[in-house]
């Protein structure tokens, strides 16, 4: 493959070319996973040392209180761990008469992202944990100036979120959300993240703070316990894959939206989506398309992976399954799908990766903004609500249950060719990211677009039947009008409408091309 270095769409950034790279949404935290880089880290300490600084310089996107996935490259094999939480051991259906609330206690689940680390930090990672928290305490306890995009996203959640229980007491310090180049700080933060690192995690789960958490439910009406936050346990998953000419795929196993993106390559697969440029009307086309179908599966059948015995992944990632739904594509017009009938027997996003080889795709999140909203006092721990991912649906895979984890959207990505590894990718923003994963993998590997520039480029979202969303750079607009889709065309929101992508791809000669979304405050850094 031959990477063009070319600007095509309007951007000031180019790839990022380096030994040891990080790129990530806010660069603040970029820098705290390269500090630990140049320290002698790996790329697993570099992306430690970056989430646990993204939890304090983006609040916005994630905390202390998130879920968390990864899937890494050791040197040698391929790895997918999940790290999202389950439901509290109260959580039946009868429990939610008006439907999954989407704020406050009811909608929060065991957070995972504090568990991710620790056991990445214990499995492959070269610097004490201590050392990699170092960042993320020194900003928290001596603050660091807001930057913008995050000023701008903070200000809205604040305004929903103000009257959350203990929202306002950390992320409105001065009775409002700090502005851009304002100074803030989260002691809390510090506190939680030095007992993290003393205890090896232990503090969050089972000790003082799994207490303070469990008492600041209880005097809200939440269920969480801190029998619930001692039972969490992660799971090394490892990934599921799809083809694509030399190349394949890997996400996480469901509970993730991760398959979708799957799904959608293999049905693009029986599709002359080879003959097209990656901006023509055809092309982008056919990927909605198969995205409408891969949704349509994953929103009916998609659930905690133990809970997917109707349907279990390798039914919807079947080749003849997925040959018949590429066969109820139109080339020519748009079309609105159900789900079909497989047999029966499936945030802040950071990529890194260091001069021996290793490489991490790692992505964490509070879902929508803040979460919840609920923050615990003096820990500076936000709470995420992927509670609302649940549904009340009787017979559903996905319905609420206690100690069953979510349907999720949050999701890493990595691309392998052959048996080595090629690119740790990925890109936050709720529905979009299986749909981001697509698209950025047909523009770096079909059509040979540098990481920058994949970055860059304009994105179209499926929103639901005919819908979709465009950014207006997008030059297919009015061809697809012409088709049948009902295009809206959205400017570009900084926020989750269009993601923020991340990525970092192998060099054919050695070394690692770095691009950061220019839809966010984040930066690609090497060395």
């Amino acid at each position: 493959m031959t990477l063009r270095y070319e600007p095509v769409y309007p951007s000031r950034r180019s790839a990022v070319l380096a030994d040891n790279v990080v790129a990530t949404s806010q660069p603040l935290a970029a820098q705290a996973g390269l500090e630990m880089l140049r320290r002698g880290g790996n790329a697993v300490d570099a992306a430690i040392a970056t989430a646990a600084a993204l939890t304090i310089v983006e609040p916005t996107g994630n905390g202390l209180g998130s879920d968390a996935f990864c899937i890494l490259w050791d040197g040698s094999q391929l790895h997918g761990l999940n790290a999202s939480g389950r439901a509290p051991a109260a959580w039946t259906a009868e429990r939610f008469p008006d439907g999954m609330p989407r704020r406050g206690w009811d909608s929060v689940t065991v957070p995972g992202a504090v568990s991710a680390w620790v056991d990445l930090s214990t499995r492959f990672g070269s610097l004490d944990l201590a050392t990699l928290l170092a960042p993320a305490i020194r900003y928290a306890e001596e603050g660091f100036p807001v930057s913008p995009v995050i000023a701008a996203l903070w200000e809205k959640g604040a305004e929903t979120l103000k009257d959350q229980p203990g929202f306002a007491e950390t992320f409105m310090p001065r009775g409002r959300a700090p502005r851009a180049g304002e100074r803030f700080r989260n002691p809390g933060a510090a506190r939680t993240l030095r007992a993290i690192a003393e205890t090896g995690g232990r503090a969050f789960y089972e000790g003082e703070i799994a207490e303070e958490i469990a008492a600041f439910a209880e005097a809200h009406g939440g269920a969480m316990t801190v029998e619930d936050l001692a039972a969490h346990q992660n799971d090394w998953c490892g990934t599921v894959s799809q083809g694509f000419d030399d190349v394949t795929l890997h996400e996480i196993p469901p509970n993730g939206q991760g398959i979708a993106a799957l799904m959608a390559l293999g049905m693009l697969d029986h599709t002359d989506i080879r003959d097209h440029g990656p901006d023509d009307v055809a092309a982008i086309h056919l990927q909605i398309e198969a995205i409408k179908l891969a949704y349509a599966d994953l929103h009916r059948f998609v659930a905690d992976r133990n809970h997917m015995s109707d349907v279990p992944e390798t039914a919807l990632l079947d080749p003849g399954y997925l040959r018949s739904r590429a066969t109820l594509i139109d080339p020519a017009r748009a079309q609105d799908h159900g789900p079909g009938a497989p047999k029966r027997g499936g945030t802040v996003l950071l990529s890194a990766a260091d001069a021996s080889g290793m490489m991490v795709s790692f992505i964490q999140s509070n879902y929508m903004g803040f979460g919840s909203g609920v923050v615990v006092p003096g820990t500076g721990i936000s709470m995420q609500n992927r509670g609302a991912g649940f549904t009340l649906e009787e017979g559903h895979p996905n319905r609420v249950a206690p100690g069953k984890r979510p349907f999720h959207t949050i999701i890493p990505g990595f691309i392998m060719k052959g048996d080595q590894p090629l690119m740790a990718y990925g890109m936050m923003g709720g529905p979009i990211q299986a749909q981001g994963h697509l698209q950025l993998l047909l523009r770096t590997q079909l059509w040979d677009q540098d990481v920058q520039v994949a970055a860059d480029a304009p994105r179209w979202r499926m929103i639901s039947g005919l819908d979709i969303a465009c950014e207006p750079d997008l030059g297919a607009i009015e061809g697809l009008r012409a088709m049948g889709h009902k295009v809206q065309v959205e400017a570009p929101d900084n926020a989750f409408g269009f993601g923020g992508a991340q990525l970092v791809q192998r060099l054919p000669g050695g070394g690692y091309a770095a691009g950061s979304d220019p839809r966010k405050d984040g930066q690609a850094i090497g060395f």
